[in-house]
């Protein structure tokens, strides 16, 4: 199959984009995952060159595709997504594109990256690449809410709203044919462990962010002593996690941590899978 991954520059992305690399070339996962296409603004992704990076995986084949405007796509570059495929008519997507509210505090313009890129892929994918199938598994975070309050913060709000209009997106013609939604909640995301992702110069962007320097010097020394497990997102697991609902049966979920008809997941759900 055919897996699409969008901010691989970034923490969460380079998280997928690790666990592929690492999968050995015997797996049934290697096997069954023919082809990578990371779509992103840059043509260069760290974590490709980076020397630490995990080189297990020699079944994948890798490809980078420049896109400028993810509020549009051209016959070009669904051409090139298309043309990527294997034929096996199944596609995963990893939207993992996004930015943090701490540092984009226009709200239309945080509202465009969280909500209408992917709205907008999801449109495109599901019916522009010639798949009967393909799984979409939107990038959230704990705290979103599709049932926000006057005191619920602009992410939990926003990201929440994504949630809900994917799974509206779902159920509607000319989309519904192809399109399986998942929305995953990871927590305090957290690199540690693997040297290539938590390096400044694998994800030197986001460690810029505000919310990123609070985390790192106050919570994740506590989360990684082993208190408050449902609040740790340790990359290694996460990566994997968001690989296999992509490459999965597009089934509901069921089980600890799961909602939203099945389709969406916490992070106290990701940890126990």
């Amino acid at each position: 199959m055919h897996l699409i991954l969008t901010g691989a520059t970034g923490l969460v992305g380079s998280a997928v984009l690790h666990h592929i690399l690492s999968l050995p070339p015997t797996s049934a996962a290697a096997q069954q995952l023919s082809r990578l296409t990371i779509l992103g603004r840059r043509a260069e992704i760290p974590l490709l060159s980076h020397p630490d990076r995990p080189t297990a995986n020699t079944q994948t084949k890798i490809a980078v595709v420049p896109h400028a405007d993810f509020n549009s796509y051209s016959t070009e570059v669904l051409s090139k997504l298309k043309d990527a495929g294997d034929g096996d008519g199944k596609v995963g997507v990893v939207w993992a594109l996004g930015c943090s509210s701490q540092d984009v505090k226009e709200e239309k313009l945080y509202d465009e990256i969280t909500r209408i890129y992917p709205l907008k892929a999801a449109e495109a994918f599901s019916t522009s690449l010639g798949a009967q199938q393909v799984n979409f598994v939107y990038v959230s975070g704990e705290g979103a809410t599709t049932t926000p309050g006057m005191f619920t913060m602009m992410f939990g709000r926003v990201k929440g709203q994504t949630e809900r209009e994917l799974l509206e997106l779902m159920s509607r013609e000319p989309y519904s044919t192809a399109l399986r939604v998942y929305s995953a909640r990871p927590a305090a995301v957290d690199g540690g462990k693997q040297a290539a992702i938590n390096d400044e110069a694998a994800r030197r962007n986001y460690r810029q962010s505000v919310a990123f320097k609070a985390t790192e010097k106050l919570l994740l020394p506590l989360l990684r002593a082993g208190l408050m497990k449902c609040f740790h997102s340790p990359t290694q697991e996460l990566g994997r996690v968001l690989t296999e609902l992509a490459m999965g049966n597009g089934e509901k979920l069921s089980g600890k941590g799961v909602e939203g008809e099945g389709r969406t997941i916490s992070n106290a759900g990701i940890r126990e899978r």
